[in-house]
């Protein structure tokens, strides 16, 4: 079931952005009176084999234009008329050029019709930012809202960081809004070199390792947190026939220690916990906020009692940012830019070397695990409008086959007066869908064999 909601999830996620993009490209194309032959939600041949499994699961034809879902699920098409596009169809190419045709109307006009995916993709990802805002707000936690410090995982202590660091600042940004993403985003992508933190009341700098962004993006960390915020060990229930519960511990105590090791903290227990499978501990403990007991129990082969501890909204309290329709449209474009500009700094430390292309590199199961198992509708759109500038980006790209390779040959023909040659266009195609499915090939292996190098 959890894998179905993921990938419904992404299926209508992605179904919405291609429909959009593609109706980009429609609405611009019959702007200028240039026929459109299909409108595909999903393919109706085995792409990128144009003659193999041709058949729909639904299609109308209205006027000029036969609409259909294909039965391949994997993105979707406009067949514009004199154009060579994924259908392979160059059967035009034999027959006199017309003027409701791709290939008759002026560069700036075909330009236009390439642009016309992405621009509505740019602009979808900030109206979509732009209504979450509006219906959601933004919710954070503010960091003098953080009173017991930082718990630091093994990655954030390779940082530098300690348990009960209170951080302070990024480089010269103070660090207002308690945000683990933050961190990892101003190393990556903002080359941050300095961390400030307050530690036994005095305020440390930390120097973030060189090649640490490098360490952040590897796949084996993508997943590792470097930190959490720091809370007390209360108990909100203990599991059925747990060892906590076999040995009387109740919801309220208050957990302070195992084996007369100080544990203040839930991450401290946790932590001590898992180091000592299926060994018989002591746990000593508070209840009414009066009496001290001191319980004995064997931990299961995980390392576990089997206490629930109360959830950190109960000590850490979020506020919430309302936004105006208003306030919310322009906010939203902003939210949109900003995401975009991160991807560009993210390129520009692949190119640099920071960063390797293939820790970066993903397909459908990175994807659709940013999506969860549970359907959350906030979440839900969010990642909508990531991903909406996210494929607009990628189209952009200048590889044939992509409306980024349309757009690379007409600024060249523009800027030289020359048309490239329908033969130059056709081997173009074909050698961009192959460089395409090669790398959709490549990323959807790295997922396959991250997923089983973490079983």
């Amino acid at each position: 079931m959890k894998l179905l909601i993921i990938i419904g999830q992404l299926l209508l996620s992605l179904s919405i952005l291609v429909t959009l993009h593609e109706w980009g490209h429609y609405a611009t194309a019959r702007w200028f009176k240039t026929r459109v032959e299909k409108f595909y939600l999903f393919f109706d041949f085995l792409f990128p084999f144009p003659h193999l499994l041709n058949f729909s699961l639904f299609k109308k034809k209205v006027g000029d234009t036969e609409y259909g879902i294909g039965w391949f699920p994997l993105g979707g098409y406009v067949k514009i008329a004199g154009m060579v596009d994924e259908s392979n169809d160059k059967e035009f190419l034999n027959q006199p050029p017309q003027p409701w045709e791709f290939r008759t109307k002026p560069a700036w006009q075909r330009l236009i019709i390439m642009l016309g995916g992405v621009t509505v993709n740019f602009l979808l990802g900030g109206l979509i930012y732009a209504g979450v805002l509006w219906y959601w707000g933004t919710e954070y936690l503010p960091a003098q809202n953080v009173p017991y410090g930082i718990y630091a995982d093994s990655l954030g202590q390779a940082l530098g960081l300690r348990d009960g660091d209170m951080i302070l600042a990024i480089d010269d940004k103070p660090f207002e809004r308690f945000s683990e993403p933050a961190i990892r985003r101003a190393i990556m992508i903002d080359n941050a070199q300095r961390i400030t933190v307050r530690r036994d009341g005095q305020q440390t700098v930390l120097i973030v390792p060189d090649g640490f962004a490098g360490v952040l993006a590897s796949r084996k960390n993508k997943d590792k947190e470097l930190f959490s915020p720091r809370v007390p060990f209360i108990a909100e229930r203990t599991e059925k026939d747990s060892p906590a519960q076999q040995a009387g511990i109740q919801p309220g105590d208050v957990i302070i220690a195992l084996n007369d090791i100080p544990t203040p903290y839930f991450q401290d227990f946790r932590k001590l916990a898992s180091s000592l499978p299926s060994q018989e501990v002591r746990i000593a403990l508070v209840r009414n906020q009066r009496d001290t007991l001191l319980r004995t129990l064997t931990l299961t082969a995980e390392g576990r009692a089997g206490i629930y501890p109360k959830s950190m909204g109960h000590f850490l309290k979020t506020e919430r940012q309302e936004y105006s329709l208003a306030s919310a449209l322009p906010a939203g474009f902003v939210k949109g830019w900003d995401f975009l500009k991160v991807q560009l700094k993210a390129f520009g430390q692949i190119f640099k070397g920071n960063i390797k292309a293939s820790d970066s590199l993903g397909g459908f199961g990175s994807i659709g695990q940013q999506f969860g198992t549970e359907w959350i509708w906030e979440r839900f759109w969010s990642l909508t409008a990531a991903l909406s500038i996210i494929l607009a980006f990628m189209n952009l790209l200048p590889i044939p086959g992509l409306d980024g390779g349309y757009v690379m040959f007409l600024l060249i023909e523009i800027i030289s007066g020359r048309k490239p040659s329908d033969k130059v266009m056709e081997w173009a195609g074909t050698v961009g869908f192959i460089l395409i499915i090669a790398l959709m090939l490549y990323a959807n292996g790295l997922d396959a064999l991250h997923g089983c190098s973490r079983q």
